[in-house]
């Protein structure tokens, strides 16, 4: 896989061993050491990804996240010392795509890089829409909209819209969620389902509180609703 990565993280022996891991998977990779590097590197690049310590001097990883979701969709892997739910909350309302927990072995991050470089390359061949009760969802143009409205949803918010749309209905297991979405399974973290549920909800749901579109099935998983 010859796609570029952009790593930012500002201890020099994890930045050093994880360079060098992701080079040995056939990446090309770029470094930064802080948060405002890292931005002025992407800003004069182009990237496939970018790996991105959330706590990092001068701009903290949050903050670059949220700097780069302003001009692009490119794929955020999250690196955290931390992976409480409320960790992965702000992660994923700053657009990141998923999030690794230090300490990490290599195979395993870039396993979830080639996933997140996978799901980005996913595009739409045909002019398909698909309806979702007051939901309107354009694939090619990858919009959703509610009431003629125009709704911000992240790559992967957008992703596991479509997934759960075109499955209106079917109960959708977390397994298989992140299988279809985030691109593996025993490396996943069912959290990140969750919390991407309850993400989407918050912006395509009348009541949140009250889902209609989007509803749980108690021990087993998800599905939509026409």
């Amino acid at each position: 896989m010859d796609a570029r990565i952009l790593l930012v993280e500002d201890d020099p022996s994890i930045r050093e061993i994880t360079a060098l891991g992701l080079r040995n998977a056939g990446f090309q990779v770029e470094v930064a050491g802080d948060g405002q590097e890292g931005l002025d590197r992407f800003g004069a690049g182009t990237y496939d990804l970018v790996l991105l310590d959330v706590m990092l001097p001068r701009l903290d990883g949050l903050e670059v996240c949220r700097a780069i979701r302003r001009s692009s969709t490119v794929p955020v892997v999250m690196l955290t010392a931390r992976a409480d739910t409320i960790d992965v909350v702000v992660g994923l309302e700053a657009g990141a795509d998923d999030y690794v927990k230090k300490p990490f072995e290599v195979p395993e991050l870039v396993a979830r890089v080639r996933a997140a470089i996978r799901r980005a390359g996913r595009e739409a061949g045909d002019p398909e829409r698909l309806r979702l009760g007051p939901l309107e969802i354009d694939l090619a143009g990858r919009t959703a909209t509610r009431d003629d409205r125009e709704i911000t949803l992240t790559r992967t918010e957008f992703d596991l819209l479509v997934e759960l749309a075109r499955n209106a209905g079917r109960v959708l297991t977390r397994d298989v969620l992140l299988d279809r979405i985030w691109g593996y399974d025993y490396l996943g973290d069912s959290r990140l389902v969750d919390v991407a549920i309850q993400r989407l909800r918050a912006k395509v749901e009348g009541d949140p509180a009250a889902p209609e579109l989007i509803q749980t099935v108690r021990g087993a998983g998800y599905k939509a609703v026409r």
